[in-house]
């Protein structure tokens, strides 16, 4: 299972790979691909996926029957990272380095003295107009260097890291100028006069290693849980309710864009399919309210050196199974109704689970799931796997928390909720 996390992960370099690997996935057992902009025309026993700005991605499958409501999932597909700037290179006549601005909240030091690639998309000109095409540099392409203790010798006291001085990557000697884009347009296949814009980052190329009863990878958070909720998807048997799987971009940086969990890209999809199928507005609010959620984020684990920071009663540990999450403030979208309802499908699945919530004195950040809700109300859990380094250029799990989730939500995936004045029913 976690060599095909690993391949997942080195696939998925930006969301834009992520989104478009996991189509072939989808293609590959038979979904078929939908566009927003057209009319579709949905069939009984089949699957289907549609993407929106190419870095997000939800996919269903159409029971054979008439169904209830949707089993979901929500998971991730970006991660904190160094945007390179449209007019990138900055050059002084010794070095070209590359312009950058910090994607979301991450670890800076752990990415200093590493390699470096350069991946996302580009906006391509032809003849009708242009086109998106993703591209990955691949190669070892920049490193963003320390300063030796030599002359900071203050380096290990604590250091602030400003964005505009210290993380600027190093991307060649003053022979390399002007060959920033060029480098991106030969591994595109296009002229570099055809570019027109371009939406690209940095990131880690290690491909990722599993040890001593742990991985360590790059993009972990939240890779890992996109991956296992897929496998989930794929692996679920025919129920009375139809399964959807959302990969969600720009979660990092809030989602309040028209890709994100805050858009109507879920809503929309919810509509279109009940649309297609037949139903009208009451049906569609019916079978919203017989439907449910799994927000799949990864969770903190104890810190080896620093237990402190944990929640004593409340702690994750790697390898210990799936985490549910909890908040009084809703950045965790738990309640008694969601907790007890995925407690029993992991009871099912035989698959342990434990039970987090942050310091009272340490808030945590929001997930998918209170994001989503504005859009789309619904009973949702957040779950996540135990890791450590969340946000690092480098993070680490547990090796066995990857097949606990993807055994967990293939039982979820094939499963419905009915709920009624007298209670709740899971068959």
């Amino acid at each position: 299972m976690n060599r095909k996390l690993f391949d997942y992960i080195e696939k998925s370099p930006t969301a834009y790979h992520a989104v478009s690997h996991t189509a072939s996935i989808l293609e590959e057992k038979g979904f078929i691909s939908l566009c927003e902009s057209e009319k579709w025309s949905l069939e009984a026993g089949k699957g289907y996926f549609v993407t929106r700005n190419g870095s997000s991605l939800i996919a269903f499958k159409i029971p054979s029957k008439i169904f209830g409501g949707f089993m979901m999932s929500a998971a991730h597909s970006d991660s904190p990272a160094f945007k390179i700037k449209e007019n990138a290179e900055l050059a002084d006549g010794n070095y070209v380095r590359l312009s950058v601005e910090k994607y979301g909240g991450m670890l800076c030091s752990t990415w200093l003295d590493r390699p470096l690639s350069v991946a996302g998309r580009i906006m391509v000109r032809n003849a009708k107009g242009f086109e998106a095409k993703n591209v990955d540099l691949g190669d070892f392409s920049a490193i963003i260097p320390n300063v030796a203790i030599h002359m900071n010798r203050n380096a290990n006291d604590g250091m602030a890291y400003n964005a505009a001085v210290d993380m600027i990557p190093l991307f060649g000697d003053a022979s390399s100028k002007d060959g920033f884009l060029s480098a991106v347009a030969e591994k595109a296949n296009v002229k570099k006069e055809d570019i027109i814009s371009t939406d690209l980052f940095l990131y880690n190329p290690y491909k990722g290693a599993e040890w001593s009863n742990f991985i360590t990878a790059p993009r972990l958070d939240d890779l890992q849980c996109a991956f296992a909720s897929l496998e989930g998807f794929l692996g679920a048997k025919k129920s009375k309710s139809a399964p959807l799987y959302c990969l969600f971009d720009n979660e990092e940086v809030g989602s309040q864009t028209k890709q994100g969990a805050a858009s109507t890209f879920l809503f929309d999809t919810l509509c279109r399919i009940n649309s297609a199928l037949g139903g009208d507005e009451e049906m569609l609010r019916e079978r919203i309210a017989s439907s449910f959620l799994v927000s799949c984020d990864n969770a903190h684990a104890v810190h080896p050196n620093h237990g402190e920071y944990a929640d004593k009663n409340h702690s994750a540990y790697m390898n210990k199974g799936i985490v549910i999450k909890y908040n009084a403030n809703q950045r965790y979208t738990t309640d008694a109704v969601s907790d007890a309802f995925f407690r029993l499908i992991c009871e099912k699945a035989g698959v342990p689970v434990q039970s987090y919530t942050n310091r009272a004195d340490m808030p945590g950040g929001s997930t998918l799931g209170n994001i989503s809700n504005t859009q789309v109300s619904l009973n949702t859990v957040d779950i996540g796997l135990a890791q450590l380094a969340m946000h690092s250029a480098l993070e680490t799990a547990g090796a066995k928390d990857t097949e606990y989730m993807a055994k967990a939500l293939c039982v979820f995936f094939s499963s419905s909720l009915k709920i009624t004045k007298e209670g709740f029913e899971i068959k």
